[in-house]
């Protein structure tokens, strides 16, 4: 018979923690400084083995916050051991399984599970859920934004999001608010974010880099400013071209492969001394600010080009979630012939990684010219050809579509998403323009471009 359960006070420095479930414990200096002021409010849950340790179960967390808070007691409720895992894990899978079952309730089932030690992947198998989901749900438990929003009544995946961005307000407001307000466009905005936070951490590194040397940076002269020049514009007053050695100053500039480099400048180079290179930069025609729709349009110009860059990441995502289904995705016989007859190009210059990815092949081997992953792939598995043959004319769709592909969209464009759409897929508002570009002119507006002209 088992015993009863025990409230204890425990130095958490003595404790065992077996079973970590987030890596990093997630110990923010605020949660270490509300347990060194109040202390663990919620005993933590625990047994003590044969030699005397005693193991966490429940509440890792709260333990290690304790020992870095250098706490000298816990409350620790000692519980018999689990020695009747399967017959928890049965009860667990029972529960998951109930058609009421909110997210919430399902991600605590699997917190309950990984406790005992059941792994994300023995989770998936007995309960029937993919590695993915389980793993989403255990990550969204491990965040305190995570569980606050699951207990809210939010997804596991809106979940998991909002714990990925809990340590940016700024981001987690504007999830929250499209959570609200636009919920089919989540995983988009998120994407959009996360590339927001890689370039800017890529552009605070490299400005680090280039300011160690000594190198003054300036920010990007606009249309018209005349304070600051690229040396390649200018020549000296003995009539030179300038170069390099004269700059006193770059600015960074980002390519289309999302590479920085610097362009080196002379700041008030009219007081140094310095002319114009050529002729035609003098006139009139070429200076002045830009004009406010000029500003608006440019600013249009680069939020769709990075929403789409973004939306490419999802898009891709999605084709191969849909490619790691059981069946192939209904119609996908007319979807394949329809793209090697009417866009030739699909199937003939596909991008053999891409086309990999999607259908989760192994992408391992040397990047030479030449080199296709999904020939390999195709060449060692005999087995759901059809899958390899939609990821081919994705991939071929896919390499079609560049980052600016919104402002002259082709019908290609418009098939490929299309047929997404019917199988599921969420479009930006990038892509929804794409979308719409083969729509009929209104009447109305019809008459005004007939008028206009």
């Amino acid at each position: 018979m088992n015993a009863a359960p025990t409230l204890e006070m425990l130095d958490p420095a003595t404790l065992t923690v077996d079973i970590n479930v987030r890596k990093d414990a997630a110990l923010t200096p605020d949660f270490v400084a509300s347990i060194k002021e109040h202390g663990v409010m919620e005993p933590v849950i625990a047994h003590r083995k044969e030699d005397g340790t005693v193991h966490v179960l429940m509440g890792q967390r709260r333990t290690l916050g304790a020992v870095e808070a250098k706490r000298a007691e816990i409350p620790v409720m000692i519980i018999s051991s689990p020695e009747e895992a399967e017959r928890i894990v049965t009860q667990v899978v029972e529960n998951i399984q109930r058609a009421e079952l909110t997210d919430a309730d399902e991600a605590d089932a699997y917190h309950q599970l990984s406790l005992i030690g059941v792994s994300a992947a023995a989770i998936a198998k007995k309960t029937g859920r993919t590695k993915t989901t389980v793993e989403g749900a255990l990550k969204a438990k491990a965040s305190e934004v995570g569980t606050a929003a699951l207990g809210r009544g939010h997804t596991i995946e809106e979940a998991l999001i909002l714990a990925e961005f809990e340590d940016d307000e700024e981001a987690t407001a504007e999830l929250a608010s499209v959570i609200q307000d636009e919920p089919d466009q989540l995983f988009h905005v998120a994407q959009q974010l996360r590339d927001d936070r890689v370039r800017a951490a890529t552009l605070a590194a490299y400005r680090a880099e280039v300011a160690a040397t000594g190198t003054i940076i300036v920010e990007r002269p606009g249309y018209g400013e005349e304070g600051t020049a690229s040396v390649t514009s200018l020549k000296r007053a003995d009539g030179e071209p300038a170069t390099e050695d004269d700059a006193n100053a770059v600015y960074i500039i980002q390519d289309y492969r999302g590479e920085f480099s610097t362009v080196p400048v002379i700041v008030d180079w009219k007081e140094l001394g310095f002319t114009e290179r050529y002729t035609y930069h003098s006139s009139s025609a070429n200076k002045g600010p830009m004009t406010e729709e000029q500003k608006a349009e440019r600013k249009t110009l680069i939020a769709n080009n990075k929403a789409m860059e973004s939306a490419t990441t999802v898009r891709r995502e999605f084709v191969k979630t849909l490619l790691a289904k059981k069946q192939a995705p209904k119609g996908w016989q007319y979807f394949t012939v329809h793209a090697i007859t009417h866009h030739t190009d699909v199937a003939r210059s596909y991008d053999g990684e891409v086309a990999a990815v999607m259908v989760s092949a192994k992408t391992d081997g040397e990047k030479s010219w030449g080199w296709n992953p999904l020939k390999d792939h195709v060449a060692k598995s005999t087995t759901r050809p059809e899958f390899s043959l939609v990821a081919l004319v994705c991939a071929g769709y896919e390499k079609t579509i560049a980052k600016d592909s919104w402002r002259n969209p082709f019908q290609s464009h418009r098939d490929y998403l299309n047929q997404l759409v019917i199988w599921g897929y969420t479009p930006s508002e990038v892509e929804q323009i794409i979308i719409d570009s083969d729509k009929p002119v209104e009447e109305d507006t019809a008459e005004e471009n007939i008028e206009a002209a």
